[in-house]
């Protein structure tokens, strides 16, 4: 229903009568679908929660960058969660990571943190870097601190809603250490966030951005632009769904029939995106 009402909404739009009808015949279907929507989403975290189970009891992260970090519960936050405990997950940025994971750092910032994967992953791993973790879900805070508590990171975690410019600014400003690494995926704030004057205090740390093209397009050439000058800037392509499953052997999936593994190590993202990892150059080549 809803596709045939937007095919035919594009025609209404020409009769002003009919496009407002259309217009409510639309906000009707999207009342009357929600509920199936979410009934959909429930059952696939209830699907999920069982593979993971199956596929590591005791819910550790089996592989990857964060081999051994473990969740406090089968569930993620606004993301899948059996590819993070295979430690699939994002397996484009693991060789960036691994070098990042490589420096020291004073702070780690992960601006869009759900449940933790990055912060406390992250966090886990430098010792003794403060944690500060921001998302506006506070489902997602609450298993963030779970997750803390979990892998003796809480005594260094920071956690807060909203990290919006003015916020970043001033943690940059007053709170940050002289070095950090900063994760962000903020689903198409990234031109406000990382504004002119935020960028220049940003010119000793280093980043992971995830960058929302489909959000603004033109947006990752806009922030290739503003670090250029401060930062070494390497993009890294996402990988389709059909690819990630040629990219390993998984042994825990071998039990699966290829359509079953396809579907646990799917990240479900709409289209093609991209990484930024924004590498701060050296302060003599800088000021060069």
């Amino acid at each position: 229903m809803k596709r045939v009402l937007r095919s035919g909404m594009g025609v209404a739009a020409r009769f002003g009568p009919a496009w407002w009808l259309f217009r409510m015949l639309k906000w009707m279907a999207d009342v009357l679908a929600e509920p199936f929507h979410q009934g959909r989403i429930a059952r696939r975290a209830r699907e999920d929660a069982a593979f993971a189970r199956e596929i590591s009891p005791q819910l550790l992260v089996l592989s990857g960058p964060f081999r051994g970090l473990r969740y406090p519960e089968a569930a993620a936050a606004g993301s899948v969660l059996v590819p993070k405990l295979l430690g699939s997950y994002e397996h484009e940025l693991h060789g960036a990571l691994m070098q990042l994971m490589a420096g020291s750092y004073t702070d780690i910032v992960d601006i869009g943190c759900a449940e933790g994967y990055y912060a406390v992953g992250l966090g886990r791993h430098f010792e003794r870097a403060r944690v500060h973790a921001f998302d506006l879900d506070a489902r997602a805070l609450r298993l963030c601190r779970r997750m803390a508590r979990l892998n003796g990171v809480a005594g260094r975690l920071l956690l807060s809603r909203r990290c919006d410019e003015p916020v970043l600014f001033s943690l940059l400003a007053r709170s940050i250490g002289p070095r950090a690494l900063i994760v962000c995926d903020c689903e198409g704030q990234e031109a406000e966030l990382f504004s002119s004057r935020v960028v220049a205090r940003l010119a000793p740390h280093d980043l992971l951005v995830e960058v929302h093209e489909r959000h603004r397009p033109g947006l990752a050439a806009m922030l290739r632009r503003r670090f250029e000058a401060s930062h070494e800037v390497l993009a890294i392509d996402s990988i389709d769904d059909g690819r990630r499953t040629r990219l390993d052997s998984w042994p825990e999936l071998d039990r699966f029939d290829p359509a079953t593994r396809r579907r646990l190590l799917s990240e479900g993202r709409e289209g093609q995106m991209e990484w930024l990892v924004l590498t701060a150059r050296p302060p003599l080549a800088l000021a060069a």
